[in-house]
């Protein structure tokens, strides 16, 4: 049977060619990737990893960690990624519901996580910044070939948590022909080559990063500089060595306020892509003007890796999605009954393909519910498809906020609001934002003859809640507006409080 996902990864290696460099001067072939990844992934048997155990990942971007992926897909285990923003509270729950035989954390982290994940039974070690702890100490001991795990196309690879509007994060249980579908489609999508080299300056710790950017570089045989976090400066000085760039919105808003964007500095890049959240008409043209490149826009999401994206040949519209992927059907229904609308109308945005996850991990109920009969999942993106079968997304369903590429989810931030001494209720939107396309916000009803200020209520949720997921401005207010059935109508606050917000982001109130 082999192992589907490392397989396809070992045949498109050159083993002398550059996989990964870092802007310290540390260089990976492709054969030092193969023998690393041999290393960590002997370690994790050495931890009884056995094929099926989850590795959860809360850790600094290095090498390194992108080498214990490809280790975890060798032992036939389960990647789960973390965001590295989140608190010691939100991890309790990811590591209960996930039971991860091995958690990877900072070594400033091992006492407090250690801990924690004893509690359930879980085994720690340690992975820096620079590549160094007490994982990669075992793993050095390890010889450098691994007798890789039978892995099938339905297998799981890895598990990514999307939270819900309910506040509860689910499972998202990707397989490795969902990997492998999606990367290799992607790849001859946007013609990658092994003469490609990527600036990658992503996390890894969700789909965008680890699985679109990582896999197609690995399944190209291409090569990429690996920053640690995104810096204009630092990717404009390094434009002239690359070929592609991917980012998010805020990438492509900062460089297009650099003086030194021009045409000749981008005069060997074959690719700008952008997704992780929508790219403002404006930012576009901008960037059009100063480089004479057409950013390609692409739509995906956790549970399905990349569904759309604009032509590498074709015209790449602003405020549009391009088309479905080879190999995805996408339809657009009626939300309540799933009855297929015509082309122009917008309702709900529906999937199906390979690139599809398998479910919500111990959530077979939620699974169910959110697919049809004949296996079309339903994204909870609105949109439509116009007369040149261009897919535009033009809201998303239950009041999801995208902030600088992150899914925030208001419930969750509501639920530790209204738990601050003071507060009867609150109600959290999305607002528009310079930099981070939508910045969240919330609106909040004090007890009567309560002095709570912003302060209070950001000081409050600074320890629970990851920095992205924080509200950038509070508005107060006697009541918040309701249905005839109820139902906050978020629509009328964003009406309502929409340009003061905006003003309050715009004079960086927080």
């Amino acid at each position: 049977m082999g192992n589907h996902m490392f397989d396809a990864i070992r045949a498109a290696a050159k083993p002398d060619a550059r996989f990964v460099e870092s802007p310290d001067g540390r260089c990976w072939s492709y054969s030092d990737m193969l023998g690393a990844s041999a290393r960590i992934a002997g370690a994790l048997e050495k931890l009884s990893v056995r094929p099926g155990d989850r590795v959860a990942v809360q850790a600094e971007k290095s090498p390194e960690v992108l080498m214990l992926y490809i280790a975890c897909l060798r032992a036939g285990a389960v990647y789960l990624p973390l965001n590295t923003a989140y608190t010691l509270a939100e991890l309790d729950y990811f590591i209960s519901d996930a039971e991860p035989r091995l958690v990877v954390v900072s070594p400033a982290a091992r006492e407090t996580v250690g801990e924690l994940a004893g509690r359930y039974g879980a085994h720690v070690e340690t992975l820096d910044a620079s590549g160094s702890g007490s994982l990669m100490d075992l793993a050095s001991d390890q010889p450098p070939d691994f007798t890789d795990a039978e892995c099938g196309p339905d297998d799981l690879a890895a598990i990514l948590y999307t939270s819900g509007t309910t506040g509860r994060s689910k499972g998202a249980m990707l397989t490795h022909d969902n990997l492998l579908s999606n990367a290799l489609a992607l790849r001859d999508y946007w013609r990658f080559t092994s003469e490609d080299r990527l600036i990658h300056a992503l996390p890894i710790f969700h789909t965008h990063g680890l699985f679109v950017a990582s896999n197609v570089v690995l399944l190209s045989g291409a090569s990429m500089i690996f920053l640690p976090k995104f810096d204009a400066d630092e990717v404009l000085r390094l434009l002239p060595r690359a070929s592609v760039l991917m980012g998010v919105p805020t990438f492509y808003v900062r460089l297009v306020q650099h003086r030194e964007l021009t045409r000749e500095t981008v005069g060997r890049m074959r690719l700008f892509i952008s997704g992780s959240a929508p790219l403002l008409a404006e930012t576009h043209e901008a960037f059009r003007r100063r480089t004479g490149h057409a950013i390609l826009e692409r739509y995906g999401m956790t549970e399905t890796n990349m569904n759309t994206s604009n032509p590498y040949d074709g015209e790449r519209i602003a405020d549009t999605v391009g088309f479905p992927l080879p190999g995805v059907e996408l339809r657009v229904t009626e939300p309540e009954t799933g009855v297929p609308l015509r082309d122009g109308e917008t309702g709900m945005i529906e999937v199906r393909g390979p690139n599809v996850f398998k479910g919500y991990w111990r959530m077979p109920e939620k699974t169910e519910a959110e697919f049809r009969s004949d296996g079309f999942f339903i994204t909870g993106d609105l949109g439509k498809i116009d007369e040149r079968g261009y897919v535009h997304i033009v809201g998303r369903g239950k009041d999801l906020i995208i902030s600088g590429g992150y899914n925030v989810y208001p419930k969750e931030i509501e639920t530790e609001i209204d738990r601050l001494d003071g507060v009867v209720e609150s109600a959290v939107i999305g607002i528009p934002h310079p930099d981070f396309g939508e910045g969240v916000a919330a609106v909040v009803v004090r007890e009567k003859g309560s002095t709570l200020e912003e302060r209070m209520i950001l000081q409050g949720l600074r320890d629970r809640l990851a920095r992205y997921k924080q509200p950038k401005a509070v508005v107060f207010v006697d009541e918040l507006p309701r249905n005839a059935m109820g139902k906050v109508q978020k629509n009328v606050l964003r009406e309502r409080y929409g340009k003061v917000l905006e003003a309050a982001f715009a004079a960086g109130s927080t």
